[in-house]
C-alpha cells in the first residue's frame, strides 16, 4: 500500500506519497526527502491518511509515525553522517504548519551549520531561546 487517503488531490504530501521514492514505510506512515530541505538529508515522515492535526491521528497511526523514525535516522546517518538532528512537528498555522497534512521533520545538523546551535528548536521564539544568558 503506497497511497494516501486524501480528501483532495491538491495536497502536496499526498501527491508525494504516490510519486516520490520512499526511504521507509509502514502501514500508516511513509518517509521521503523534503522537497525544500533546510540541510542535506532533511526527511519528512508523513501519515498515509490525510489528517491535518498530529493530535487527530489514531493511536496506531501515531505509533507508526514515530516508530518509523529510527529506520529513517539510520538511512540519513549512513548517507550523510550528520553530527546531530532536530526532530519537529508544526501543528496549526500559529505553530508554523504550512501544509495541512501531518508530517514530522527529521533535520540533520552538521558541525558549523550555525554559529551556536544551543537551544535548537527553542529558536522558534528567538526572544526566549537563549535562556542560558538570563540564568547562567
Amino acid at each position: 500500500m503506497v497511497g494516501c487517503t486524501a480528501v483532495s488531490d491538491m495536497c502536496p504530501l499526498c501527491a508525494s506519497i504516490a510519486a516520490r521514492p520512499l526511504l521507509a514505510f509502514n502501514q500508516h506512515a511513509v518517509a521521503f526527502l523534503d522537497a525544500f530541505p533546510v540541510s542535506p538529508g532533511h526527511v519528512l515522515v508523513v501519515s498515509r491518511r490525510h489528517v491535518t492535526d498530529l493530535f487527530d491521528l489514531s493511536a496506531d497511526e501515531y505509533a507508526a509515525l514515530w516508530g518509523i523514525l529510527p529506520d529513517v535516522k539510520a538511512a540519513v546517518q549512513r548517507d550523510h553522517a550528520p553530527a546531530g538532528y532536530n526532530v519537529g512537528v508544526n501543528v496549526g498555522p500559529a505553530g508554523g504548519q504550512t501544509v495541512p497534512h501531518v508530517h514530522v521533520h527529521l533535520i540533520p545538523r552538521y558541525e558549523g551549520d550555525v554559529p551556536d546551535p544551543r537551544g535548537g528548536v527553542r529558536w522558534v521564539l528567538p526572544a526566549r531561546a537563549a535562556y542560558w544568558n538570563e540564568h547562567p
